[in-house]
C-alpha cells in the first residue's frame, strides 16, 4: 500500500501546485500562503512510513496527504464560482464593501479579480476622458488627470480587507497552536493507555473518542505536522497491538468502514460529471480528507477499494491539469492576436499623414483596433503587461503625432488668417481709389494672392472673405459707374465680332476654294475690333476659336485632298516627259517632308514652355496649336504624294 499512497499523494501535490501557480500568476501572493515548502517536505517524509500489520495499515493509509490537506486549509479552499462580469466601477466598489464589512471570509482570488477589473475600468475611463479632451481640440501636453473619488474609496475598502485578512491569518496561527497543544494532549492520553496493557479493552470507548477528537482538530503548524502525526500513529499502532477485540466487533467495524469508503468512491466518480473543473478538484480534496479519516476495511477488499478511489481521483486530476493546459493555450493564442494588433497600430503610427481627413480616417482605424483588443482575453502573465505596454506605446505615439499635427495646423490657420487680414486691409485701403486701371490691376493681384493662401477656420474665414469681397466690389462698382460711357462702344464691338463670326461660319458651309484668303482677312478684321463687355468676353472667345478650329480642320483637309488628286493626275504627264522626273520630284518631296517635320518639333517644344494662366497666353497657345495642326496636315499631304509616286513607279 505504501507505493499506492505515495503515487496518489504525488498526483494530488502536483495538481495543488499547478493550481496554486496558476492563481498566483495573476495576482500577488499574500503572506498567508507561504507554506509551499513545508507541504513538499511533509510529502517527502510521508514516504518513510513503515509497513504495519493489517489492522494498522488502514490507520496509516493517508499519512502523506494529511500534510497536504492541512496545508490546503490555510488558503481559500471553497469551490471557485463563475466570475461575475463587472461593467462599472460602482458595482466593483459595492462588492468590495460587502466583503470588507460583511461576515464572509475574504477570498483571495475574488479580491484580486475585483482589483484587476477595477483598475481596468479605471484606466479605460481615464483614456476615454483624455481622448474626448483631444478630440474637442484640447492640447494633450496640458491635459491633467483629475483625482478619482472612486479610486480613493476603493483603496480605503481594500485596506480594510487587508486588515481583515491579516487578522484572520493571526487567528489561524493561534488556532494552529491551540490545536497543536490539544493533539499533544491526545497523544499523551493514548500513551497512558498503552502503558496499561491489562486495561486496553476497557479503554476502547475512550480510545475511539480520542480518535474522533483527533479527526475534528484541523489546523496545526505545518512544520510540526509530520512529527505530530508520526507520534500519534506510533501510539495508535501500539494500542492496536495490545487491543484484543472479538471478531464480531472487528468485522462490524470493517463492514461499516467499507460502506463509508464505497460511498466516497461513488462521490468521487460522480465528480467526473461536474462541469466546473476547479470546483470538482476542490471537492475531491474534501473526499480525500474524509477517506483517510475512515478506519480500515477487510484486508481482502483494501486493494480493490483503494484502486477504485484512486481511479476516480485520476480522472479529476487529469481534467484539472488539462484545464490549465487549455488556459495556457488560450493565453498564447491571445498573445498572438494582441501581437498582431500591436503590429497593425505600429504600422499606422509610422505612416506619413498629411491632412486632417486622413488623420480622422486613421483615428477610426485605431479605435476599431482598440475595440478588438478589448474583446481579447488575458495573455500569459509574464507577457501580459509587456504586450499591453507595447500596444499602449504605439497608440500614444499615434495620438501624440496627431496632436502635434493639429497643433501645427492650428498655428498655420493663425498665420493664414493674419495674411488674409493683411490683404483685407490693403483692399479696404484701395476701395476708394479713382485710378481705375492701376487699382484694378492691384486688386486683381490681391485676389490671386488670396487664392494662394491656405484655409483658415470657417468662423474667421467667412468674415475675412466677406470683408475682402466687399472692398473689391466697392471699387469695381464705382469704376463701372464712372466708365458707363464706354459700355455702348463695347456693345457695338460685340455686334461687330458676332457678325465676323457669322461670316466665318458661312465660309465653312460654302466650301469656297478661296476660303483661306477670306478667312485670313476676317481674322485681321476681328483682331482690329476693340473690347467687348466683360461678361460676354469668355463666351465670345470660345465661339470664335471653335469656328476657327473647325475651319482649319475642314478646309485644310478638303484643300489637301484636291491638291493630292491634281498631283496624281499630273504624274503620268511628268513621267512621259522625262524618265527622271518622278525621282527628282520624290527627292524634293522628301526634303519638304523633313523640313515640315522639324518645324512641327520646334513648335511643340515651344508650347511646352508657354504658360496659359492668362487669356492672352491661352490665345497664343491656341494659335500655335492651329499652326502645328496645319503643318501636320501638310506633312500628311507630302506623305501621300510620295506614296503616289511610289505606286506610279511600281506600275511602270
Amino acid at each position: 500500500m505504501d507505493a499506492q499512497e505515495k503515487n496518489l499523494n504525488q498526483e494530488n501535490t502536483e495538481n495543488l501546485n499547478v493550481e496554486a501557480t496558476e492563481v498566483n500568476e495573476q495576482v500577488e501572493t499574500p503572506a498567508v500562503d507561504n507554506h509551499e515548502e513545508a507541504v513538499t517536505d511533509e510529502n517527502d517524509k510521508a514516504s518513510e512510513v513503515i509497513e504495519t500489520s493489517p489492522e494498522k495499515e488502514e490507520a496509516v493509509e493517508f499519512v502523506a496527504e494529511e500534510s497536504v490537506s492541512s496545508e490546503m486549509e490555510t488558503v481559500d479552499t471553497e469551490p471557485v464560482e463563475q466570475k461575475k462580469n463587472y461593467t462599472d466601477k460602482k458595482e466593483v466598489i459595492e462588492r468590495i464593501k460587502e466583503i470588507a464589512h460583511g461576515d464572509e471570509i475574504p477570498q483571495k482570488e475574488e479580491v484580486d479579480y475585483l482589483k484587476t477589473i477595477f483598475y481596468k475600468l479605471h484606466f479605460a475611463e481615464r483614456e476615454a476622458n483624455m481622448k474626448a479632451f483631444v478630440e474637442a481640440g484640447g492640447d494633450p501636453s496640458v491635459y491633467q488627470v483629475l483625482p478619482d473619488q472612486d479610486e480613493e474609496i476603493f483603496k480605503v475598502e481594500m485596506s480594510v480587507i487587508k486588515e481583515r485578512r491579516a487578522k484572520i491569518f493571526l487567528e489561524q496561527e493561534k488556532e494552529k497552536q491551540d490545536n497543536y497543544k490539544r493533539k499533544l494532549e491526545i497523544i499523551d492520553k493514548i500513551k497512558s493507555m498503552v502503558t496499561s496493557p491489562d486495561e486496553v479493552n476497557k479503554f476502547y470507548p475512550d480510545f475511539k473518542k480520542l480518535q474522533q477528537e483527533w479527526k475534528e482538530i484541523r489546523l496545526v503548524p505545518a512544520e510540526k505536522a509530520n512529527e505530530l502525526w508520526r507520534n500519534y500513529q506510533l501510539y495508535v499502532e501500539q494500542y492496536y497491538d495490545l487491543l484484543k477485540l472479538n471478531s464480531e466487533a472487528r468485522e462490524y467495524d470493517f463492514k461499516k468502514n467499507l460502506e463509508i469508503k464505497t460511498h466516497l468512491c461513488e462521490a468521487a466518480e460522480k465528480l467526473a460529471e461536474e462541469k466546473d473543473v476547479i470546483s470538482a478538484f476542490h471537492q475531491l480534496q474534501k473526499l480525500h480528507q474524509e477517506f483517510r479519516e475512515v478506519g480500515p476495511v477487510n484486508k481482502e477488499l483494501r486493494e480493490e477499494v483503494w484502486a477504485r478511489f484512486k481511479a476516480a481521483s485520476t480522472v479529476i486530476n487529469k481534467r484539472h491539469q488539462q484545464h490549465f493546459e487549455d488556459l495556457r493555450a488560450r493565453e498564447e493564442d491571445n498573445l498572438a492576436k494582441k501581437t498582431e494588433l500591436c503590429e497593425k497600430v505600429e504600422a499606422i503610427a509610422k505612416e506619413e499623414i498629411k491632412n486632417a481627413g486622413d488623420w480622422e480616417k486613421k483615428t477610426k482605424e485605431i479605435i476599431e483596433v482598440q475595440s478588438a483588443w478589448k474583446g481579447i482575453g488575458f495573455a500569459p502573465q509574464k507577457m501580459n503587461v509587456k504586450i499591453f505596454e507595447r500596444f499602449r506605446a504605439a497608440c500614444d505615439d499615434f495620438f501624440g503625432r496627431k496632436a502635434e499635427f493639429f497643433k501645427n495646423m492650428k498655428q498655420q490657420f493663425s498665420e493664414n488668417a493674419e495674411k488674409k487680414k493683411a490683404l483685407v486691409e490693403q483692399a479696404q485701403a484701395l476701395q476708394d481709389s479713382t485710378d481705375w486701371k492701376a487699382t484694378s490691376d492691384k486688386l486683381i493681384a490681391l485676389q490671386k494672392e488670396w487664392k494662394t493662401i491656405g484655409v483658415v477656420p470657417k468662423k474667421y474665414g467667412d468674415k475675412l472673405w466677406n470683408d475682402f469681397l466687399s472692398a473689391c466690389n466697392h471699387f469695381f462698382e464705382a469704376r463701372n459707374s464712372a466708365t458707363a460711357g464706354t459700355r455702348s462702344e463695347e456693345r457695338a464691338n460685340l455686334e461687330k465680332k458676332r457678325a465676323l463670326i457669322a461670316e466665318l461660319k458661312a465660309i465653312v458651309e460654302a466650301g469656297d476654294d478661296r476660303a483661306q484668303d477670306k478667312v485670313q482677312d476676317l481674322i485681321e478684321q476681328y483682331n482690329a475690333v476693340g473690347h467687348v463687355p466683360f461678361k460676354e468676353k469668355d463666351k465670345l472667345y470660345k465661339e470664335y476659336h471653335d469656328i476657327l478650329d473647325r475651319i482649319y480642320k475642314e478646309l485644310n483637309i478638303s484643300t489637301n485632298r484636291r491638291r493630292l488628286d491634281k498631283f496624281k493626275s499630273n504624274l503620268k504627264n511628268a513621267a512621259e516627259k522625262s524618265a527622271d522626273a518622278l525621282d527628282n520630284e520624290r527627292m524634293r518631296l522628301m526634303r519638304r517632308y523633313e523640313t515640315i517635320k522639324q518645324e512641327v518639333q520646334t513648335y511643340e517644344n515651344n508650347l511646352g514652355f508657354l504658360n496659359a494662366s492668362s487669356k492672352k497666353g491661352n490665345s497664343l497657345i491656341d494659335e500655335m496649336n492651329r499652326k502645328v495642326q496645319k503643318l501636320k496636315d501638310d506633312m500628311n499631304l507630302v506623305r501621300e504624294k510620295i506614296k503616289a509616286i511610289d505606286a506610279e513607279n511600281k506600275e511602270e
